[in-house]
């Protein structure tokens, strides 16, 4: 078993969808970036990458590749998933905390479990995500961004 740990953070910015776990959360900004800006999904590509010692999202998918200008995050989990299970691991579960101020994830948090379960290959049941606020403390609580943070925990799998 392996257990990898990831940090993500973007700031808002306006003329941009809102997406968080590949749901567009309705919200007047958008968080900027040269993917999707998805902050939740990079957090866990980052904790997969480091349970399984393959490096960062940046060594991957570089923000100076146009190849992966606007590209949804997404796609970058499928493809940081094929890595995992090229070196021998499946994903046991996540668990994840997305701060920020606003908007108010509650009403998102199944759909966006749901879809980032789907897009990995897990059940529903092998995925947490949290929401919370800063209480007005930090850039969070500014609402100048959003944070997130991904725990993973990887398995052999038979080569």
């Amino acid at each position: 078993m392996r257990v990898g740990i990831g940090y993500d953070v973007h700031k808002f910015t306006n003329g941009r969808a809102l997406i968080l776990g590949g749901i567009e959360i309705p919200h007047k900004v958008g968080l900027e970036g040269h993917s999707d800006a998805d902050v939740l999904s990079h957090a866990i590509i980052d904790s997969l990458l480091g349970a399984a010692a393959l490096g960062d999202i940046g060594m991957h998918f570089p923000d100076t590749s146009g190849d992966y200008k606007n590209i949804s995050s997404l796609i970058l989990l499928e493809k940081t998933v094929d890595l995992i299970k090229k070196e021998g691991y499946n994903v046991a579960n996540i668990d994840c905390v997305v701060t920020a101020q606003s908007p108010k994830l509650a009403p998102f948090i199944d759909q966006i479990r749901k879809r980032l379960a789907d897009t990995m290959g897990i059940g529903f049941g092998d995925i947490s995500v949290k929401a919370t606020s800063t209480e007005g403390l930090g850039f969070e609580g500014r609402q100048e961004g959003i944070s997130a943070y991904a725990a993973c925990l990887l398995e052999r799998s038979d080569k």
